[in-house]
């Protein structure tokens, strides 16, 4: 039995797709599902979200084994394995497996393994090493009996991220308003499609080979990649680009989503509220998201205390409760029971 990997993931960035990993994750923990948080963008945004200068100084330079993903995977380009992952607790049911800068070193093993793991013998290593995230991932999601594990990625089209959605069950597609997300979308969809059969092929490679009955424990991700919907990131409005600007992008985005990704007839009579493929618009909360990057914490946890007062007391409650409709929605969506 395996723990479902959700990635969030569009080669656009500049879409709040880190600070909306991180407030799902940290309600899905509140809502009593044990959570999983694999950093495996290299800028490690979402592990300095998690912990503070301090900590990521000493994981990155004491580089302990297992401490970073980077750490858990390094031993593979050398003549060792995978090593088990140490976790970092965040909070009550909420667990970080963090990143590293150093992890984009990894790019090139992967991409000069993608070729070996067709061959026609000494498949294993490259077998071990295209899906490495996904063991580390899991063996991380049992340690702490883990429900899901929601994992972030950088904006790229490249073999670390190849690897990663071989690895992912569900991939959910943040979207801002303008041509460039609009672009990225049009482009994720095939790049999804062509990744999931050529790992089919690898996979089915693999099956016929004198080594998968070397090595009968040896598990390997389906690499399902099932998109699940979008959200948008709903405009802040400036003086230089007019709401009606905005709205031009956003009407537009139901049905590229549909036939770049879902390979459907396009419908440009739906709006992204009405689209049952539109998990959420995330609000712009402003001043908010700088509180609580200070604090350390998730926005619907400002207090008065804080500096969350008056007005910005009413965002903290607004967005506790768009969080909570936005999980229960993808729980729903990857056969996750709330």
């Amino acid at each position: 039995m395996t723990t479902p990997v959700l990635t969030f993931f569009n080669n656009k960035g500049g879409v709040g797709k880190t600070s909306l990993i991180y407030h799902l994750a940290w309600t899905f923990a509140d809502l009593r599902k044990r959570v999983v948080l694999a950093d495996l963008d290299p800028q490690a945004n979402l592990t300095a979200a998690c912990l503070n200068e301090t900590q990521v100084e000493q994981l990155w330079d004491k580089k302990d084994s297992g401490s970073t993903m980077y750490q858990c995977v390094k031993p593979l380009t050398d003549v060792g394995d995978i090593v088990e992952p140490v976790l970092q607790s965040v909070s009550t049911d909420l667990y970080l497996l963090p990143g590293d800068v150093a992890l984009s070193s990894y790019e090139e093993a992967l991409s000069n393994e993608w070729p070996h793991s067709m061959g026609d013998s000494n498949l294993y290593r490259p077998m071990r090493m295209l899906s490495s995230f996904w063991q580390v991932m899991q063996m991380a999601a049992k340690k702490v009996e883990a429900d899901v594990i929601l994992v972030d990625i950088g904006p790229n089209l490249g073999a670390i991220n190849r690897s990663v959605l071989i690895a992912t069950d569900y991939v959910a597609i943040p979207l801002g308003a303008d041509l460039f997300s609009l672009q990225g979308l049009k482009n994720l969809g095939p790049t999804l499609k062509s990744w999931k059969n050529l790992w089919k092929k690898r996979l089915d490679n693999w099956e016929s080979s004198v080594e998968a009955h070397d090595f009968p424990h040896f598990q390997l991700p389906e690499g399902a990649m099932q998109p699940i919907g979008y959200l948008c990131q709903q405009h802040s409005v400036r003086l230089n680009r007019p709401v009606i600007a905005y709205d031009k992008w956003i009407k537009r985005i139901p049905s590229v989503y549909r036939q770049a990704v879902l390979e459907e007839s396009a419908n440009p009579e739906i709006k992204p509220e009405d689209d049952t493929y539109c998990l959420a618009t995330i609000k712009h909360f402003r001043s908010l998201i700088p509180m609580a990057q200070e604090h350390r914490k998730p926005i619907f946890k400002l207090t008065p205390a804080d500096g969350a007062i008056g007005s910005h007391a009413n965002a903290v409650q607004d967005a506790r409760r768009d969080f909570q409709r936005l999980a229960k929605k993808v729980a729903n969506q990857i056969g996750m029971n709330l």
